[in-house]
């Protein structure tokens, strides 16, 4: 018996993975989508209480309409949407399924991708795995102790302990935010000089307020050295203090999975950005029938990317190669 061939293969069944399945589907393209958790794996790890900083609307993929009651919408709200995304759209999509390989045939220009669960073969692979299975590491003393935590879920956890949240993003200031409000003793570190320009306008003042207060302590221009069991160090432009502690919250940042890109063939600079090559024009990459989508495409600027302005990315890659299978 011969063995199905794809047209598409997607690895990953985030939004913008769903986006090219539908892509595809709508373009009578064979296809089959790779996730190697849950269906939006990334979303679903986002913490429990998040409001999108985008609209319902620019959160829409295959035209379907994003109904929601809040002017931004929140997790569990985006988790139900892209459910009935993947039902409405019958997508081939197989879950809890990791790729592990992808291997091109130079004699047929089929591709070979293996998971953990079996093997495939396509004409076309799209990674659109996204940027958050690899948390920045901060490199320093302590960091691998049980109460560091690079992901942060449920602010109940944390009430009436002394809480550290490194950063000056959304995502630590909402952190630094929710626990407070749970009774958690606070304390912000940031390596910069004042709060994220980027964090949510509806959020700025809030946390402006509790810094200006004194209900949430900050040290600006400031980083972790040392991590112990039961304090952190902090050093400030004036000197190296010491504060006692529960737990930290390292929300670093988090980047691409850089080791598969390159294991798999894909070529991406070692330069500050590390933007994985690819043609911004039809998303292919430096391997002929191999292409990228969404917020991987961006390297280390991760904020260049969101699932608002990279859904067009599916459009791009499923006209590519509509263009390069009517030519043979």
């Amino acid at each position: 018996m011969h063995k199905k061939i794809y047209d598409v293969l997607i690895i990953g069944g985030g939004p913008i993975g769903l986006a090219c399945g539908i892509a595809a589907k709508e373009n009578n393209f064979s296809h089959i989508i790779l996730e190697k958790g849950c269906l939006v794996n990334s979303l679903y790890n986002y913490p429990v209480n998040m409001t999108f900083f985008s609209s319902a609307e620019k959160l829409e993929v295959g035209r379907i309409p994003f109904v929601t009651t809040n002017p931004k919408p929140k997790r569990a709200e985006a988790l139900e949407y892209y459910r009935r995304i993947d039902s409405n759209f019958d997508l081939n999509t197989h879950l809890f399924e990791e790729v592990r390989d992808v291997i091109k045939d130079q004699d047929t220009g089929l591709f070979t991708v293996s998971s953990s669960r079996s093997a495939y073969l396509a004409k076309h692979v799209i990674v659109a795995t996204g940027f958050y299975d690899i948390p920045m590491q901060m490199n320093i003393p302590g960091e691998d102790l049980p109460k560091v935590r690079h992901y942060y879920d449920d602010p109940h956890y944390y009430a009436k302990q002394n809480v550290v949240v490194i950063g000056a993003s959304n995502s630590s200031i909402d952190a630094a935010l929710e626990t407070y409000r749970k009774g958690a003793n606070v304390t912000l570190v940031i390596r910069r000089s004042e709060i994220s320009p980027r964090v949510k306008y509806w959020v700025r003042p809030d946390i402006d307020n509790r810094l200006a207060a004194g209900e949430i302590q900050v040290y600006f221009e400031s980083c972790l050295s040392e991590i112990s069991e039961h304090a952190v160090k902090i050093r400030t432009p004036q000197e190296e203090i010491e504060i006692e502690n529960d737990f930290v919250l390292a929300l670093t940042g988090y980047r691409p999975n850089f080791a598969f890109l390159e294991h798999i063939g894909v070529e991406v600079p070692e330069d500050g950005a590390r933007i994985p090559q690819h043609n911004d024009a039809t998303m292919e990459t430096n391997i002929d029938g191999l292409y990228l989508a969404g917020v991987v495409c961006g390297g280390l600027n991760t904020h260049l990317w969101f699932i608002e302005n990279s859904r067009v990315h599916a459009d791009l890659i499923i006209k590519d190669i509509a263009n390069k299978l009517a030519l043979l």
